[in-house]
């Protein structure tokens, strides 16, 4: 095995070679492991990962298996042995443990010891198959949650996951154009409606299975259901189709695909375990393995409206999804972007839908488009549609600005239920015009810059929250949302602002806005003395897997 590096690190980064003797399973698990007490340093700490240039990081620092080079087929994730467009399921091992074998599991991984490949395949199996008990899955859970869990035990996991369920299954010949993006979720992030017609514009397959907005983020799908007729719910075969006929669809997940994962996370929501690295990355990326991709790129967010407020944090994450990823031979890249101002200047589903259509008409907000053509470039590199991530964000922004794009996505509206004519206006449509053919919220209200000032910025987290308030998310799966329901940004980060100057309109269905709401709103406003600024791009730093070559 040769020496690896990483490429990161924005200034003061010094070249360090990296030695594959000393990152040992207890170093890796010091990066994705434990939380419970604090961060352990192992072989001289952070400094012996790596290199620093520029915000691009390689990771992790060693030759994985199954990898190939951008443009080349890399060996396909096995897959359980079926016919037609689903594998067959992976099946339980020949040995799956009984009731007295999973207390021994679950002391073994509680008390820091490593689970075998069969271990975590046989607790997977007994999740699935009804034979562990709550009491168990929850015990192990946190066990994982404390103790952490090396690269291997985390991509065993990742795998049997993957194999709990159906595999989607392609043409052979596709398999180079299969790619698909995932975010950890953000305020006003509706890159993906935005991103899924323009790769498949530039000659992509994108099969984008998608979830729904919980807590203050929004989600993908209520956001394309708030297009009256949008169907999310399709068969494999019917995702064939559109992949055939459009380049994309985004779907919700079916039951039949990675159970193990619904399953576990229900009991993580009620264990305090959500926020274990491992048990993060095996969700992730078990459900992007059984789509059969080539290349995967992961907007994994950080700021005060992210689940990883601390970008070290967000950083252990991404280097765990790219390592992970490659061990079980996928390409990933994890791009780390900013969530502390909203995404955009809308917020909330049919505004969003708004401000998509927008960008898809090759305009809207700097900062959105900014994150499109970024994100897209890395996957069109990655997957060998383009020479380097910066060609293949030029090829994004011309598929936005030629109208390639948003053509695609007509299709996909027609071909996911919506009705031509409406799809159609929806395209081709004013800003006011679209607006009256979304359901959109009975009263509007703005708010009033306090001073003069420049505008620091927009705090997204107490913003999300009213709006949590007033209808536009759920606190328990399966509640009503009011679609219509958002706000608008009127003003940008960077730019003078005066005194009594409307800043934000808040879109609601109910009364007006209580003291309380109003008062959250305008804290949310953060001004300085300073003079205007260009605002900066939400794009972070980019972590690239180990094969690839600087962009």
């Amino acid at each position: 095995m040769g020496q690896g590096h990483v490429v990161g690190a924005k200034s003061g980064s010094q070249t360090q070679s990296w030695n594959p003797r000393v990152d040992t399973r207890d170093t890796y698990r010091s990066r994705v492991g434990s939380r419970a007490g604090g961060r352990r340093d192992v072989d001289g700490g952070e400094g012996r990962e790596g290199v620093g240039l520029g915000d691009i990081w390689f990771w992790p620092p060693r030759r994985p298996r199954a990898m190939a080079a951008p443009g080349t087929a890399a060996p396909p994730t096995p897959v359980a042995p079926g016919d037609g467009l689903l594998g067959g399921r992976g099946g339980p091992p020949d040995s799956m443990p009984g009731a007295k074998q999973l207390p021994v599991l679950i002391r073994r991984k509680r008390d820091g010891g490593r689970l075998s490949e069969e271990d975590i395949k046989g607790f997977i199996s007994a999740v699935v198959e009804g034979s562990a008990q709550g009491t168990q899955i929850g015990a192990m859970l946190m066990a994982i949650r404390l103790q952490g869990m090396d690269l291997e035990e985390t991509s065993a996991l990742t795998q049997a996951m993957a194999r709990s369920g159906e595999q989607l299954q392609w043409p052979e010949a596709w398999h180079q154009q299969l790619v698909d993006k995932h975010s950890t979720g953000g305020v006003g992030d509706k890159v993906s409606l935005i991103l899924a017609p323009a790769l498949a514009a530039c000659g992509c397959k994108v099969p984008m299975i998608s979830g729904r907005g919980l807590g203050h983020t929004g989600g993908t799908l209520d956001k394309l259901e708030s297009i009256p007729g949008f169907n999310v719910i399709q068969s494999p075969q019917q995702m064939q189709v559109l992949l055939e006929q459009v380049g994309c669809c985004i779907v919700g997940q079916s039951k039949e695909l990675v159970p193990a994962d619904g399953i576990l996370y229900a009991v993580r929501d009620v264990t305090a375990t959500v926020d274990s690295l491992p048990l993060i990355t095996a969700s992730i990326l078990s459900k992007k393995v059984v789509e059969g991709l080539s290349a995967l790129v992961i907007d994994v967010k950080f700021g005060g409206a992210a689940v990883f407020p601390d970008q070290e944090k967000a950083r252990e994450l991404a280097r765990a999804l790219v390592g992970v990823g490659a061990d079980l031979g996928l390409r990933v890249a994890a791009a780390l972007t900013a969530m502390d101002n909203p995404l955009g200047r809308n917020v909330g589903h049919t505004l969003e839908v708004e401000e998509a259509l927008l960008c898809l008409d090759g305009t809207g907000p700097p900062d959105l488009r900014d994150l499109v053509t970024r994100l897209g470039g890395v996957l069109l590199w990655l997957s060998g549609h383009a020479g380097s991530s910066a060609q293949g964000t030029a090829r994004i922004a011309t598929a936005l600005d030629d109208g390639s794009a948003r053509r695609r996505f007509e299709q996909m509206l027609v071909a996911q239920g919506v009705d031509s004519n409406l799809a159609r206006s929806l395209c081709s449509g004013t800003p006011a015009q679209r607006r009256q053919l979304l359901p959109h919220a009975r009263e509007q209200e703005e708010l009033h810059a306090p001073a003069d000032g420049t505008v620091e910025s927009v705090q997204a987290l107490p913003l999300a929250l009213v709006l949590h308030e007033l209808g536009a998310g759920r606190s328990r799966a399966g509640e009503p949302i009011r679609l219509g329901v958002g706000a608008e940004l009127l003003v940008d980060v960077g730019q003078s602002l005066s005194r009594g100057t409307p800043w934000l309109r808040v879109h609601l269905d109910g009364p007006a806005l209580s003291d309380s709401q109003r008062r959250a709103l305008q804290a949310a406003l953060v001004l300085s003395d300073r003079a205007p600024f260009t605002a900066p791009s939400p794009f972070a730093e980019l972590i690239l897997p180990p094969t690839a070559a600087q962009p």
